[in-house]
């Protein structure tokens, strides 16, 4: 089995446990013991149903995706945690990133220059207030100059303003999804 559907089937046995399913039995590769940071999304009839993950590797990966897995269904505060009832119409998707890379940039032009559109995640700091979104994000927001507004603004900052001392790192991850329910 590739890696995506082992990573995606270990999502979903997850998430069918913490709701009264069957017990979840990791598979015995060792790069699961690995540590690995990712993302999980769930979506509900092509909609965001829940999105949870880990921007640095601090665990072995299976652990990570397990715990991430279960936070997008019960802990992600945009949603009611996800009911037996729905998991049959949640698709799901994951992300496994690479390691932070850290970018030197002081004006929003510089950051624009560093980040490679339709490539890179990118975590957005500023003192306490934080934002990141995950590669993909470029499909819904291409224009580099939306992709940072709308990123400041997920962080709790102002969208049109570039405030210094900004921190900015990218990454790229390997997307896998479910295919696409039928009705």
């Amino acid at each position: 089995m590739s890696r995506g559907l082992t990573l995606l089937a270990l999502a979903r046995a997850a998430v069918d446990e913490s709701l009264e399913g069957p017990q979840v039995q990791v598979p015995q590769d060792p790069w699961l013991n690995e540590p690995g940071a990712c993302f999980v999304t769930l979506r509900k009839d092509g909609e965001l149903r829940g999105c949870i993950g880990s921007l640095e590797a601090h665990r072995p990966l299976a652990e990570d995706l397990i715990h991430n897995a279960r936070g997008a269904a019960h802990r992600d505060p945009r949603f009611e945690p996800l009911q037996r009832n729905e998991l049959n119409r949640v698709r799901f998707e994951v992300s496994l990133l690479s390691p932070l890379e850290p970018l030197e940039v002081k004006t929003e032009q510089e950051a624009i220059a560093a980040l490679r559109p339709g490539m890179d995640g990118a975590l957005l700091q500023w003192g306490p207030y934080r934002g990141v979104f995950i590669p993909k994000m470029w499909k819904q927001l291409p224009n580099p100059l939306e992709f940072l507004a709308f990123l400041r603004r997920k962080a709790g900052l102002s969208s049109q303003d570039w405030y210094p001392g900004t921190q900015l790192w990218r990454f790229t991850a390997e997307d896998w999804a479910e295919p696409e329910l039928r009705n």
